[in-house]
């Protein structure tokens, strides 16, 4: 998160302009593969599944997880006149259908093995599954927020909060056994986008409000010559796009 993201509003001037990338392609498994750079090891005893079961209503998160997405998500995507906040736009359950799905499994990653740092380019190259990294980066983060604050990331004021969020996403909390800042930007950050601007059949852009947001009509945005004629002009569809499921 950069420094003119620091508000509401510039939060959204970033939002409109990744709209159409990250509706184009909201289940790309490629696209942590192509991000996350290599040699970020997890802490032992976040390397795995957490202990408890997920929160009723999720498939993947556990109680302290969920808790802890949902104000990262709230603060990333705050209620303001163009959208509720981010647990309300269904931006959390987008991402814990994601982790619990082939994704989050490493379905379409080659994981046998042997593990030795390499360039970044080469992709993906941790021994974790993207559920485990994005569960390890929680449990580095609540600690960092426990040395940093005394409590956990939700229980933050808004002002400790993205406070503590500009460091993480900065590499300032990295302490050399877990790269937050790299998990931050390699993993959530484009999660968080493709939450945002996906199919609502996936869980997240509940109401289309991202795509409204935008004046982004949905799958009608496919026909060639709707975008050959309308191209840099409003979409007469825009106000009432269309989901997948307005087509089944």
């Amino acid at each position: 998160m950069t420094p003119e993201k620091n508000d509401p509003q510039g939060r959204r001037g970033f939002l409109r302009q990744v709209a159409l990338a990250a509706a184009a392609a909201p289940l790309s498994g490629g696209l942590l593969a192509a991000e996350v750079p290599a040699g970020i090891a997890a802490p032992p005893a976040a390397a795995g599944s957490a202990a408890a079961g997920p929160l009723p209503g999720y498939a993947s998160l556990s109680p302290d997880e969920a808790g802890f997405l949902e104000a990262l998500l709230n603060l990333m995507c705050p209620a303001d006149q163009l959208t509720p906040n981010g647990v309300d736009c269904g931006l959390a359950v987008f991402i814990d259908r994601k982790l619990a799905g082939d994704f989050g499994r490493g379905a379409r990653l080659y994981r046998q093995g042997p593990w030795p740092a390499g360039k970044p380019e080469l992709g993906y190259q941790l021994p974790l599954t993207p559920e485990q990294y994005f569960k390890a980066g929680i449990a580095a983060a609540t600690a960092a927020c426990r040395k940093a604050h005394g409590k956990r990331f939700e229980e933050l004021t808004p002002a400790e909060a993205e406070a503590f969020l500009q460091e993480l996403a900065s590499d300032k909390l990295d302490d050399g056994q877990f790269a937050l800042g790299a998990w931050f930007n390699g993993l959530v950050y484009p999660l968080f986008e493709q939450a945002c601007f996906a199919d609502p059949m996936y869980g997240g852009n509940i109401n289309k409000v991202f795509w409204k947001m935008v004046g982004y009509p949905g799958l009608p945005a496919t026909h060639a010559n709707d975008m050959l004629e309308f191209r840099g002009k409003p979409f007469p569809g825009a106000a009432d796009p269309k989901s997948i499921a307005d087509f089944s």
